[in-house]
């Protein structure tokens, strides 16, 4: 996904908005600082049909559906830029424009005068060149409803390209939830700021590249206004010493590996050899500590049966990363009530996020990794309550169990006490085991070599995906496996 940004404000141009708060640069923009409606939504029209031709330069002919709402007089303002330059057109609306109020009335009206006419709409039309998405804006927060419903099946139905305006039609501009149903884009046009659901859950699959335009709204707009979270962007790390050696990139303890799981502990041992750690050991089950090092011989393993067993590892490790593989029997629980009590900074995953939520507990010092599951347990909630806003859940697991928290899936969320950062590298490959076992090697060793809690998580996150990116653009997605990231993590690491 690509996102591009034209005339942007000085305003950082990855900083992400909820709905209120651009409606409120807009009520600003126009009450405070003189700026007519109009000619917002002109300027919308004019940079969604920028778009369109840069985007389809030898495509002239336009299907524009449109609604009762601003949004619809975006569409009017791209219908009638259309009919000027010569396109041929075919336009819908779904209700009767003459419900249209304000500027949106004003555009249709425009457009008419310019020659435009409506076309009726039925179930059984289909759409020709590029699709002009007009129906929703930002402000639908119901179920998109029958005849609305329809619209959306025939659009995405049709083989044809589509330019959504501010927001795909059905998608909510906040969470990113898909209301019923939702317009499959290609490019989305959205406008002023970047909103929040474009980047995170469901909106992965619905916004295709997406293109931010300010309109040229004045900086003094959005002055002041608090933003919900920012774009995650690559912090590259140092250069080495040429003095190093391994005692300065720290000592990783991983815990994990149960019966039945020893392919977890693996994969998140040789991430963090991969990820630049000094040195890792490994503890789990008598059974695996002598398999383990097969075929990698610079982890260190040890065999682990009673919580006295980690007491020297604990004390010679610079954190702990405990959870891959580990299971919720008697054995998990005491080594990790064993790490808890001894307050090591740690990287909390899997199987030990699922004990953790039978025993809440809040510090500072670690990195939790749930994936949606995990976080529902952590909450005490459903799959389709951290779905309905991945935001609010971020925020509340790290405000209930401290430190840092990273939701993990389509635009992972990562989050301390007062930021959200949103990952946009990752693809559906990833939809493999042991994937979140790689993240928490990954994350556990850039903690290790002196990073930040919350640096360390950002760029773990970022790497993960970008890992998976480069292999996908080289493989594909399909059969993608955990182990084919480590190299690609190293590449991405140097």
């Amino acid at each position: 996904m690509i996102i591009l940004h034209n005339n942007t404000m000085s305003d950082s141009p990855r900083t992400l908005y909820r709905v209120a708060e651009i409606r409120e640069a807009e009520r600003i923009a126009i009450q405070d600082l003189g700026m007519p409606g109009l000619q917002l939504m002109q300027e919308a029209g004019h940079a969604a049909f920028k778009a369109l031709q840069q985007r389809w330069p030898d495509q002239r002919t336009l299907t524009i559906f449109c609604g009762s709402g601003n949004n619809a007089g975006d569409g009017y303002v791209v219908a009638r830029l259309a009919l000027v330059a010569g396109y041929q057109l075919s336009t819908y609306s779904l209700v009767d424009p003459q419900m249209l109020r304000g500027d949106a009335l004003t555009a249709f009206n425009d457009f008419i005068e310019a020659g435009g006419h409506l076309e009726a709409f039925n179930s059984q039309q289909i759409p020709a060149g590029v699709i002009v998405d007009a129906l929703f804006g930002t402000g639908l927060v119901r179920p998109v409803n029958e005849a609305y419903a329809m619209a959306i099946s025939c659009i995405n139905q049709s083989d044809c390209p589509v330019l959504s305006i501010d927001v795909p039609s059905g998608l909510h501009a906040d969470s990113g939830c898909v209301m019923g149903c939702a317009v499959k884009a290609d490019l989305t046009v959205t406008f002023i700021a970047l909103k929040c659901g474009l980047f995170t859950g469901e909106a992965r699959d619905y916004c295709g590249e997406i293109v931010c335009c300010s309109l040229n709204l004045p900086d003094q707009a959005m002055l002041g206004l608090p933003s919900l979270a920012s774009l995650l962007v690559k912090s590259p790390l140092l250069p080495r010493s040429r003095c190093a050696h391994k005692g300065h990139f720290g000592h990783v303890l991983m815990i994990g590996g149960n019966h039945g799981y020893m392919g977890a502990i693996r994969l998140a041992g040789e991430a963090a050899l991969r990820s630049g750690a000094g040195l890792v050991s490994i503890a789990t089950r008598t059974a695996h500590a002598s398999l383990v090092t097969i075929g990698r011989p610079e982890l260190m393993c040890h065999a682990v049966e009673t919580p006295n067993d980690l007491s020297t590892l604990l004390e010679k490790a610079t954190v702990v990363v405990i959870g891959p593989g580990l299971g919720q029997d008697e054995w998990a629980v005491s080594l990790l009530n064993k790490v808890l009590a001894a307050d090591t900074i740690c990287v909390v995953d899997a199987d030990a996020l699922n004990l953790l939520a039978k025993k809440p507990l809040k510090r500072q010092n670690w990195i939790l990794t749930p994936h949606p599951g995990e976080a529902a347990r952590l909450l005490g909630c459903t799959n389709a309550d951290i779905a309905s806003d991945r935001f609010a859940a971020v925020t509340k697991i790290q405000a209930h169990y401290g430190g840092i928290c990273v939701l993990k899936g389509a635009g992972s969320l990562i989050a301390d006490h007062q930021s959200i950062f949103v990952s946009t590298t990752g693809n559906p490959g990833m939809a493999s085991g042991g994937m979140g076992d790689v993240l928490a090697g990954l994350t556990g060793a850039l903690v290790a070599q002196g990073l930040p809690l919350l640096q360390a998580a950002k760029l773990a996150v970022y790497v993960h995906g970008a890992a998976a990116d480069s292999l996908a653009s080289e493989k594909g997605e399909r059969g993608m496996l955990a182990g084919d990231l480590l190299l690609k993590i190293k590449e991405q690491l140097n």
